[in-house]
């Protein structure tokens, strides 16, 4: 995504988002048409590295951080998301714990019909 910012003689700010092709195109029409304008443009990536916050997601940093060393009830992994500030409902984690069951990242047990999450 690029971005141009143009400041007329007159003061008055524009500022531009689009592809790179679109602000040039625009800044050129801009510059036919206004006398003196002063161009500054910048491209800005976005960031593929970092992961959305999802359940499954964030379950996963769990797992990799040896949360699930010990098997570990539905409960007690809500609580831990409610520390680093992510609130989901328990109906909304248990899709997400079977997702990453299914995936063979996880193992559950049934410990006194209360399914328990284990690596």
């Amino acid at each position: 995504m690029a971005k141009a910012h143009i400041i007329t003689k007159d003061g008055t700010k524009v500022t531009i988002e689009g592809t790179p092709q679109e602000v040039a195109s625009l800044v050129t029409q801009l510059k036919g048409g206004i006398p003196q304008t002063s161009v500054i443009s910048k491209t800005t990536k976005k960031h593929k590295g970092q992961a959305k916050a999802t359940p499954v997601n964030l379950i996963s940093e769990f797992i990799d951080g040896g949360f699930f060393k010990k098997p570990k009830e539905l409960g007690a992994i809500k609580i831990a998301l409610e520390e680093q500030g992510h609130y989901y409902p328990v109906t909304s984690l248990s899709p997400a714990l079977l997702r990453l069951v299914r995936k063979r990242q996880l193992r559950r047990i049934k410990d006194k019909k209360r399914w328990l999450y284990v690596n």
